[in-house]
């Protein structure tokens, strides 16, 4: 019997993030986890080079790529919504271990141990606040882009985004913040 997991995979670029939010350019989920791997590999480039931390920087894109992997079929329910209510935060974290079993039982038995901790987000505790400060920046610099184009929808999102990114204590998140993250609020021009 042929596997679906990869075909399933490959519909990530078919959900949309921001649902509750009017875009200047809408953002997918094959997007976003291309550039959550992106910035999860080099926090964890920056750990280990700067700050002497053990997160292996290819174990972190590889989590980062998997990480929203049962959205594919649960849909992204809006932060405000997701968090907002105890009650709703556990339905839906059961419902997102319900996805990531189907989408798991779809891969044959013996490649289904590599894949499980990334879909379930069980990972080493080090490597997830890696992922999670990764998942937080691009979200932070999807405001600044939609800020960045005039659209002052996402200037509460964009502050409090910003906001938690200063409380998750992570050198090298602070670190990318003070050195690449003003290079996101120039235009191509300035740039070069």
């Amino acid at each position: 019997m042929a596997s679906h997991f990869f075909a399933l995979i490959a519909r990530m670029r078919y959900i949309d993030r921001w649902g509750l939010m009017r875009n200047t350019r809408p953002e997918n989920l094959q997007e976003h986890s291309h550039m959550v791997a992106v910035l999860a590999h080099a926090l964890a480039v920056i750990g280990r080079d700067r700050f002497a931390s053990a997160v292996d920087p290819n174990e972190a894109a590889v989590a980062a790529l998997y990480h929203d992997a049962p959205e594919i079929l649960t849909g992204d329910l809006p932060t405000p919504v997701k968090y907002d209510n105890p009650a709703i935060r556990d339905a839906y974290k059961a419902v997102e271990s319900v996805a990531a079993d189907k989408l798991l039982s779809l891969l044959p038995d013996e490649l289904r141990p590599a894949f499980d901790p990334y879909v379930r987000e069980e990972l080493e505790p080090e490597l997830l606040r890696v992922v999670k400060a990764a998942d937080k920046l691009s979200a932070y610099l999807k405001c600044l882009e939609e800020l960045k184009a005039g659209n002052a929808e996402f200037r509460q999102a964009a502050g409090q985004t910003r906001a938690a990114l200063e409380k998750m204590e992570l050198p090298a998140l602070d670190y990318f913040m003070e050195e690449f993250l003003p290079g996101f609020t120039l235009t191509l021009d300035e740039l070069q």
